[in-house]
Formats: structure tokens, C-alpha cells, sequence
């Protein structure tokens, strides 16, 4: 299997899974380039990280590298991706790091599990639509994780997420207030501007404002609003 280092962090991707795309990015170090930029600026030592999407494992890696791996939780739905992302952990010291298989969905889903959709090229990938037809070559069954238990159990104080339009059904609640920093990829084609006013609205509800230091196109950032008076203090320690 070809293996590519990206800004020091080590990635072993199977020989079937490397579509020309995907290897281009990875060896021009591209690869989540603002993503790991983004969560170098808000992830600190100490932090708890649940991050919804793991791809490869390159920002699981990043922000265990920064908080330490026992402090990580990375869930995935692809189940080619599983032992990818665990393979990427392990090979860059993160083995306590924790990998969860499932599909994150919104507290009213019922059920145990979900059909998930497996594309050539794994960040394609995504929680099935009625869009994908009556073919099931493609569809697994893969298991049902409600985003308010996940939540609850690991109590991140990050959050991040790229879960390919599946985000539309987690913001029906204002979350809870141990997250302070929320990342996530946007994908305003998969569903109508009414439900990207519904995120912001929720994150608004949640005490959180749009965050534009880590922000730019479809990758938005979330940050949990100072206090009064504590805006001056954190600009003078950041100077």
C-alpha cells in the first residue's frame, strides 16, 4: 500500500482506494491543509475532540498529536475506512486514540442502523439518499450513532465534522455548552439554503458565533462567545 507523509504525519491508503484525485492532494501535501491549519489554531492541550468523518486519519492524527490520543474519538461510517483510519493512528504513535464505526444521525432517528453509500472515491462516500436508486452494489448497512448520545458520553470540547450532507440532521437542538469549538464542511448542494439559516440559527440557540478565523467557502468554524469584558484579556494574551 503507497504510503504519504503530510506535514510530518504518516498515511497508509490502500492501493484500491487511491483514486488519482485523492493522490495528487496527498502528495502535494495538500491533503485537509486548511482543516489541520483550522484545528492547530483552536485544538489545545487538554482539549476532548469527537470528530464525525475521519477519512484517513490525518485530523485525528493532528489534534491526538496536540491533546493526545486518549483525549480523540473519531467516528466513521465507511467500513473501508475503519482499519485505514486505526492503521493511521497506530503508524503515528495515537494508538490510544478511540475509532467508532457508525453513521452519525439526529436524535429522532430510529433504528440500529442506517444504509451508507460507498463511492469509488471514499470522501464521496455518504449516508443513502433516495437519489441513489433501486442498485444496492454499492450499499452497506452500517450502524446508527445518535449525535446527542455521542455528545453526552464523550463531552468534547471540539467537535468536528465532514460527513458528507449528513450534518443537515444534527442541528435540530442547541448543543451543549462543553463545546466551545465546532468545524465542519458544508454542502449547500445537497440540501436547500433554509437548512443552512437552520445550522447557523441552532449554533446561534447554542451560544456559539461564526468563526472567522478558521472559516473559508464551505468550511465553517463555530466558536463559543466570550463573556463580557474577557475579549480585551484574550486579545492582549494572544498578542
Amino acid at each position: 500500500m503507497p504510503v504519504f507523509t503530510v506535514k510530518g504525519i504518516e498515511l497508509e491508503l490502500p492501493k484500491a482506494l487511491a483514486v488519482p484525485r485523492i493522490v495528487e492532494k496527498l502528495e502535494k501535501g495538500q491533503y485537509e491543509g486548511f482543516e489541520a491549519r483550522a484545528a492547530r489554531k483552536r485544538v489545545k492541550p487538554g482539549h476532548k475532540v469527537l470528530e464525525l468523518g475521519g477519512g484517513m486519519g490525518y485530523l485525528g492524527s493532528v489534534c491526538s498529536a496536540i491533546t493526545g490520543g486518549r483525549n480523540v474519538v473519531t467516528v466513521e461510517a465507511n467500513p473501508d475506512m475503519v482499519k485505514v483510519i486505526r492503521a493511521n493512528l497506530d503508524r503515528n504513535g495515537h494508538e490510544a486514540a478511540t475509532v467508532l464505526h457508525g453513521a452519525v444521525a439526529g436524535d429522532d432517528a430510529e433504528g440500529e442502523t442506517l444504509v451508507f453509500r460507498q463511492d469509488k472515491a471514499f470522501w464521496g462516500s455518504s449516508i443513502a439518499s433516495e437519489s441513489d436508486g433501486e442498485s444496492t452494489d454499492n450499499l452497506v448497512e452500517v450502524p446508527l450513532l445518535k449525535i446527542g448520545a455521542l455528545l453526552k458520553q464523550y463531552t468534547p470540547d471540539v467537535v468536528i465534522m465532514d460527513i458528507e450532507g449528513g450534518e443537515q440532521h444534527l442541528f435540530a437542538e442547541p448543543w451543549p455548552k462543553h463545546v466551545g469549538f465546532l468545524m465542519m464542511e458544508l454542502h449547500p448542494t445537497l440540501y436547500p439554503d433554509e437548512t443552512v439559516r437552520r445550522i447557523f440559527d441552532c449554533m446561534s440557540a447554542s451560544g456559539m458565533i461564526f468563526d472567522t478565523r478558521v472559516s473559508s467557502g464551505s468550511i465553517v468554524g463555530f466558536r463559543r462567545m466570550q463573556k463580557a469584558g474577557t475579549a480585551g484579556i484574550a486579545a492582549r494574551v494572544r498578542a
